[in-house]
């Protein structure tokens, strides 16, 4: 991703988990400060328990761990997602999972599809993936990085050899590997796996249930729409879904194109039994408005 926070607020190259470093040292913010006594009482919202929610920790990363896994049980979530180490002890506290894992990659732009990337992230992934298992985790994101050139083949090509390597390592462990599905067109130019045909060919060929795809509906809303028809025919390739409203990567609410209880619905029918994460960035900033806004997208997302 050329910009984690998707806003143009981050520097080319940065990864997620150096935002949520930076975050951790600041402590608990300003807005973190008040969190607990600003939530005004809400009643629990009564889900219908057959999605497990999620949120990506760095749509809320004015928040410190601790308040985003408060905010989460409030609102109904069994887990945060996009987590490295440093996170895992406030979320095992709080009884929440690490719904998918970071902190391996090198950044969003330089991923698999790249021959020079492969030693080093041979060495990181080997690394991360028996933190991950030690930890209880089970999935860890991975990216094809950008295309520079390169043709659809010879990126199928390049991911297939480098992730060859770690797959053994990965299916030892009881980990999959999964990769994100980015636009190229509004937030990453040139990411290679910016598709759903293309990260399904490299999942056919890697032929193993340790690799999977995380499908990003706002992402391949725009890229190429049809979302439940993709959904519906490809599903055994995906092992994770992430949500946000088109156009403006905002709340998944009646102000944008994406019908989500729709949506849901037919992740439900296909037997999905993993995460739906959150990943719209809330458009009010307060605390109260930012949580009542991940209640309400959980809500509409609960089918």
């Amino acid at each position: 991703m050329t910009d984690f926070s998707e806003q143009g607020g981050m520097s080319h190259g940065m990864t997620r988990r150096g935002l949520f470093q930076g975050s951790a040292a600041l402590g608990v913010s300003a807005m973190g400060m008040g969190f607990a006594t600003a939530a005004l009482a809400q009643d629990a919202p009564v889900l219908k328990g057959n999605i497990n929610h999620s949120v990506a920790r760095w749509t809320y990363k004015d928040l410190s761990i601790q308040d985003l896994c408060e905010m989460g049980k409030r609102v109904g979530l069994k887990a945060i997602d996009l987590c490295g180490p440093e996170d895992w002890p406030a979320l095992k506290a709080a009884g929440l999972d690490s719904s998918m894992c970071n902190g391996a990659e090198i950044s969003l732009e330089d991923g698999w599809a790249e021959p020079a990337n492969h030693a080093e992230l041979v060495e990181r992934y080997t690394r991360h993936i028996k933190l991950v298992a030690d930890a209880g985790y089970t999935n860890l994101i991975c990216f094809s990085g950008n295309r520079r050139g390169m043709s659809d083949e010879t990126g199928l090509a390049n991911c297939e050899a480098g992730l060859r390597q770690i797959l053994p390592v990965a299916e030892a462990a009881g980990v999959t590997l999964v990769m994100e599905l980015l636009n190229s067109r509004v937030n990453h130019p040139d990411y290679m796996c910016d598709r759903s045909a293309w990260g399904v060919a490299l999942s056919q060929r890697l032929g193993t249930p340790h690799f999977k795809l995380l499908y990003d509906i706002y992402h391949m809303q725009i890229m190429e729409g049809d979302v439940i028809r993709t959904i519906t025919d490809h599903h055994p390739h995906f092992g994770h879904y992430h949500t946000a409203g088109n156009p403006g990567r905002h709340e998944p609410d009646d102000t944008q194109e994406l019908n989500y209880p729709a949506i849901c619905r037919a992740i439900l029918a296909t037997g999905f039994q993993g995460y739906v994460a959150q990943e719209f960035v809330p458009t009010a900033k307060e605390p109260q408005a930012a949580e009542t806004a991940l209640r309400d997208a959980v809500l509409t997302c609960d089918v």
